[in-house]
């Protein structure tokens, strides 16, 4: 049950992630990495921002050490290779949850924070969190292109889902 629903949920993200990507791409290079009044500063360093949250969530449910990452930390310098980084953290998510059991789902994740702090946290709500982070996150970059000339694309879940 709660598989095929964070299966749906993967698959929307690649696709908002692709439409956000393609207005991303019709931008002024300038445009795209101009400083912006937004949490991370920019369009550019917002969505390094998804991924790098991305690896820690992904990270941390695959029992690897994902200390050390800050949160603002640019891991792609341009839009090309976030992309490519982008695309390979959702097939890392596809794989992921091809791998996760209605089990693996129904149980909890013990963790440590960026900070060290310990958790333990029911596997269902950290997906949940995973995904709504970078839905968060694709709405702040929605906003500041529509400080641009490219019109931000739909993202609604429920286009998504209506789309053949």
């Amino acid at each position: 049950m709660f598989l095929d629903h964070f299966r749906t949920m993967s698959g929307y993200n690649r696709w908002a992630n692709d439409r956000l990507y393609d207005a991303c791409a019709q931008l002024p290079a300038a445009s795209y990495m101009a400083a912006r009044p937004a949490f991370f500063g920019s369009i550019h360093n917002t969505l390094n921002h998804i991924v790098v949250g991305n690896r820690i969530w992904l990270g941390r449910i695959e029992g690897m050490n994902v200390g050390g990452m800050a949160l603002n930390e640019i891991l792609f310098p341009d839009l090309d290779g976030l992309r490519a980084g982008r695309i390979a953290e959702d097939d890392r998510t596809d794989r992921l949850l091809d791998r996760m059991t209605e089990d693996d789902i129904a149980g909890d994740l013990a963790y440590r924070n960026q900070s060290g702090a310990e958790f333990r946290t029911p596997m269902r709500l950290v997906l949940t969190h995973f995904f709504n982070h970078q839905t968060h996150h694709r709405a702040q970059v929605h906003d500041m292109l529509a400080q641009t000339d490219v019109p931000p694309p739909e993202l609604d879940l429920i286009r998504f889902l209506r789309t053949p």
